[in-house]
């Protein structure tokens, strides 16, 4: 980019340490919610581009990898998944990825900021590409956990496609023991839940929150399978875990996974097939070691905070 020393530019503190900056062409939304700080903005390396509370959402450029990441494992993994929830999601991609699935006929999407999901509708339509308007979606706004908790309705599949539980965020209870027991149990007796668990890299201080997630996950559910992909936006390898009350999603094999995929009519898949679904259960030696160590189990009276 000949006149980057020009631009404005969009800082982001990955830690305390570490600092990403991404050249802003044109910023289109800049405000403030009743819950989090929201920005929209063109970019010149990732194209339109979703900033809450100075923390990147999402990217024109690369969201197909991480809600392809997050949602196609545990929709293909499921023989025939027919009802789907899903907590956060304010761009519509998650919701997008789940309704591209034929055999689906309702998907119940919680976000509590409606001001965030609007104006995503309105500025970032190829991430949701008409999603909230589908017959089969129910959007609505409100707390998710306090949906679940007086809900009686079971769910093929569940997503929870959440913002980092930053202290004093909406999200801070949405990654606890008790909060994932009360999903668990809206699951259906072959259900699985898919869930974003941060960002993790070789290094101190890089990976705590992924295996706090997963050692949590493992006191309320017996299948718990970590999994991983770079999101280039997110300067970083994002971890996933995936919940199932009874599927082994590792021992589909890439044919059987390639072969749902196009009977369900998921054609417009550009990362995701059989044998990404295979890489993306191989964890690097360390990351292996570290969940297998961790002993954190995050609880309300001590909720998780990243930086």
């Amino acid at each position: 980019m000949s006149n980057s020393e020009d631009s404005t530019w969009y800082k982001e503190y990955i830690n305390p340490y570490w600092i990403q900056m991404v050249a802003v062409k044109d910023r289109l939304f800049l405000g403030e919610t009743a819950f989090q700080k929201v920005e929209v903005s063109e970019t010149a390396s990732f194209g339109r581009s979703l900033y809450l509370d100075q923390k990147t959402q999402s990217t024109e450029a690369d969201e197909f990898i991480y809600h392809e990441a997050l949602v196609q494992p545990a929709m293909i993994s499921h023989p025939n998944p027919e009802t789907v929830f899903i907590a956060g999601g304010g761009e519509g991609a998650t919701l997008r990825e789940v309704l591209s699935h034929s055999t689906v006929k309702k998907a119940v999407m919680v976000d509590l900021d409606k001001e965030v999901v609007e104006i995503c509708e309105r500025l970032l339509p190829n991430h949701h590409k008409g999603s909230f308007k589908d017959s089969r979606a129910e959007v609505r706004f409100e707390d998710a956990r306090k949906f679940l908790e007086t809900s009686t309705d079971k769910f093929d599949v569940m997503i929870l496609d959440l913002p980092d539980p930053q202290e004093g965020g909406p999200a801070s209870f949405l990654y606890t023991k008790e909060f994932y027991k009360i999903v668990v149990d809206h699951l259906t007796s072959n259900g699985l839940l898919a869930i974003q668990s941060e960002c993790f890299m070789a290094g101190k201080g890089n990976y705590e929150a992924f295996s706090a997630i997963h050692n949590t996950l493992r006191s309320v559910a017996s299948i718990v399978i970590p999994y991983k992909t770079m999101i280039p936006s997110f300067s970083c390898d994002w971890g996933f875990n995936l919940v199932s009350m009874e599927i082994d999603p590792e021992s589909i094999g890439k044919d059987e996974i390639n072969a749902r995929i196009r009977d369900r009519g998921c054609s417009d898949l550009r990362f995701y097939d059989g044998k990404t679904h295979e890489g993306m259960f191989m964890l690097p030696k360390y990351l292996r070691e570290t969940l297998a160590d961790e002993t954190r189990v995050i609880l309300d009276d001590s909720p998780l905070v990243v930086f």
